[in-house]
């Protein structure tokens, strides 16, 4: 037993003698800049200032970048949207998702491509609901959508159909630039209102988006939407580095007509081998799990085809 220990004595004093040897062979002045935390924060981390584009338009508009408030305007969101990374990356994968559904609309309604960056900054492309109210991709107010003729009611709100509520922002949209004659003050109305760019305006003595003074949020509005423009077209110049196979896909869906009652979504749903979820998510405007239709109205519902799940 007493012979044990003498062993077990000599192993722990020759390991002990080899972590010695081991540490003279450090470089103490190198693990001191190791260790050295505002040296090491140095060497691997920087954060740059952006260079903007020589010059950058909104639906074909210019935007005066010579003139200095105008310049740091669009830096500060350049600046915000290129270092939110996570909200960045996010948005170009949904984006690839949402945009072929978007730009036929726009197209055919005669509205520059431009307009699908503003349903990127009212929602980021998710049918969410604001405190006041706006509701889905285009963040549309209760009053505007009956406006515009949407059903809205506790059992249906069209407001969640991304088809729908596109065809609802053109024709506000057209309206807008028919009213102020550009399609840079038709988006800032679309933060504000019309009548909110009208007044200040007429209060101002002023036309252009660029030569009023408005409030924070709608000051900032056009060029969050230009900020958006910019590093969603040029990704890889603002170092987002995403593969094709991690953007978001577009599941593919055929429609049928609906003119009666449907009093049992989930069951409805399990005739096309579908889930509740799943359903829903493919028809979001349908607000409970049942459907009513009093008059007898078509709805067009989306159905997933075979094998997407």
């Amino acid at each position: 037993m007493k012979s044990n220990y003498v062993y077990k004595a000599i192993f722990v004093f020759g390991l002990l003698c080899l972590l010695g040897i081991g540490y003279s062979f450090v470089d103490k002045n190198s693990m001191k800049e190791n260790n050295d935390p505002e040296k090491s924060f140095e060497n691997n981390y920087n954060v740059f200032s952006l260079k903007l584009p020589k010059s950058i338009n909104f639906a074909g508009e210019p935007v005066p970048l010579d003139q200095p408030d105008i310049y740091e305007r669009m830096d500060r969101e350049l600046l915000v949207n290129t270092y939110w990374q996570s909200n960045g990356i996010l948005m170009i994968k949904r984006s690839k998702k949402y945009f072929p559904m978007i730009e036929p609309i726009l197209k055919a309604n005669g509205v520059p491509d431009d307009f699908k960056y503003l349903a990127v900054a009212e929602s980021g492309l998710t049918p969410i609901v604001s405190p006041a109210g706006a509701t889905g991709f285009w963040q549309i107010m209760k009053y505007t959508g009956k406006e515009y003729g949407m059903e809205i009611n506790s059992n249906v709100d069209e407001r969640y159909n991304i088809e729908k509520s596109t065809q609802v922002a053109c024709d506000y949209l057209k309206k807008a630039k028919a009213k102020f004659g550009t399609w840079t003050l038709a988006a800032a109305s679309y933060n504000v209102g019309m009548s909110g760019i009208e007044n200040q305006m007429e209060r101002q003595n002023q036309s252009g988006y660029y030569n009023l003074l408005l409030n924070d949020e709608t000051e900032r509005y056009v060029f969050r939407i230009l900020a958006i423009k910019e590093v969603l077209s040029n990704p890889k110049k603002y170092s987002f580095n995403i593969d094709k196979d991690h953007l978001y896909k577009r599941i593919k869906t055929k429609t049928i007509q609906v003119d009666t009652a449907i009093t049992d979504i989930p069951a409805f749903a399990k005739r096309y081998g579908l889930n509740y979820k799943q359903f829903k998510i493919h028809n979001p405007w349908m607000r409970d799990n049942f459907l009513l239709n009093n008059s007898g109205k078509v709805y067009q519902i989306k159905i997933p085809v075979k094998g997407e799940y």
